[in-house]
């Protein structure tokens, strides 16, 4: 199952436009149907993500792998868990390099948790941005689709000043 499964799975579960909640951060990593250890060609499937972006992830200190008798990659529940959020941070723009110090102060230990605390807020509002820019993107392409007779669904808003915009009317 792939990430955009995955992630289909928990948003369907939420409706179209229900609030999002950490369950459906629960419900990605919930791993029950999982097997309790699996090689890279199944992690890089059920993540969408290739063998070798895994093998970077593991050269870049993000994820620790056990190995085989035959020295091939084992990932046990907690690797594939660490993986779901990492990828998860990756698709939201988080830089690696942040990656490697977050996950390095999660292996630190529980002191670490105010820092990784900021970390967190401070990327929770980079996203919150990057939602905004999306969500006015979104608008005007919708006004365009709705200018050009297509329909877009709900009245597309002016984001200023709230009222519906007219297919007419330049946005």
């Amino acid at each position: 199952m792939a990430t955009d499964d995955l992630m289909n799975r928990a948003l369907a579960t939420l409706g179209d436009d229900g609030p999002l909640s950490v369950e459906a951060i629960h419900r990605l990593t919930d791993l029950a149907d999982v097997p309790e250890s699996m090689v890279i060609t199944e992690v890089a499937d059920l993540l969408d993500i290739s063998p070798h972006t895994l093998r970077y992830y593991e050269r870049a200190g993000l994820v620790e792998v056990a190995r085989d008798s035959n020295g091939h990659r084992v990932y046990d529940a907690d690797a594939v868990r660490r993986l779901v959020f990492l990828t998860r941070m990756r698709l939201s723009g988080m830089p690696m390099r942040d990656l490697q110090h977050y996950i390095s102060l999660v292996d630190a230990g529980e002191h670490t948790v105010p820092e990784r605390l900021d970390m967190l807020l401070e990327h929770r509002d980079t996203i919150r941005r990057r939602i905004r820019e999306l969500s006015l993107s979104l608008t005007a392409t919708e006004y365009k689709i709705a200018t050009y007779g297509g329909s877009t669904g709900p009245d597309v808003q002016d984001p200023d000043t709230g009222r519906t915009a007219l297919p007419h009317e330049p946005l």
